[in-house]
């Protein structure tokens, strides 16, 4: 039993890598479930739960950078409050819309709302690339929390 539970948890860091490249799905979480998972099959022995607070501070960090970077890019750009409003609507109705969807909805939906605000298409070309920054920047920051995580599960591993 303890054999298909840390194979689960293994699919789960997996997965959970896999989360910081494609915005549907949660990766920071998913890892940090995989990571818990483990040390609590192991009775917290080797993974202990100031390693497994460790990984939960990177996770909040992660998430936290990921959803502010677009907003900060949106705002850095000299957003309207219709462009943000646009950047949270694109990014839902890009849900639909798979990859492509994810990655240029919120982009779309900060121009279109900018656009909207204020007429000025430029205005808006330029909220929509800081939006796209700012989403490539989170993108980042994930995948950064991620490596350090398992850098922090490792080094729990070996010492």
């Amino acid at each position: 039993m303890d054999i298909a539970l840390y194979l689960l948890s293994a699919l789960l860091v997996i997965v959970g890598l896999a989360g910081t490249v494609f915005p549907a799905l949660p990766g920071l979480p998913l890892m940090l479930a995989g990571f818990a998972l483990a040390a609590w099959v192991g009775d917290f022995q080797t993974i202990t739960v100031a390693a497994l607070i460790v990984l939960g501070v990177l996770t909040a960090i992660g998430f936290v950078i990921d959803l502010v970077a677009g907003w900060l890019g949106a705002r850095a750009s000299g957003a309207s409050k219709k462009a943000l409003w646009g950047a949270l609507a694109g990014s839902l109705i890009g849900l639909f819309f798979g990859l492509p969807g994810l990655i240029f909805g919120p982009l779309v939906g900060a121009a279109l709302g900018e656009f909207l605000a204020r007429r000025d298409l430029y205005q808006a070309g330029k909220v929509g690339l800081g939006t796209f920054i700012g989403f490539i920047v989170g993108t980042v920051a994930k995948i950064g929390c991620a490596f350090a995580m398992l850098a922090v599960f490792a080094g729990a591993l070996l010492f």
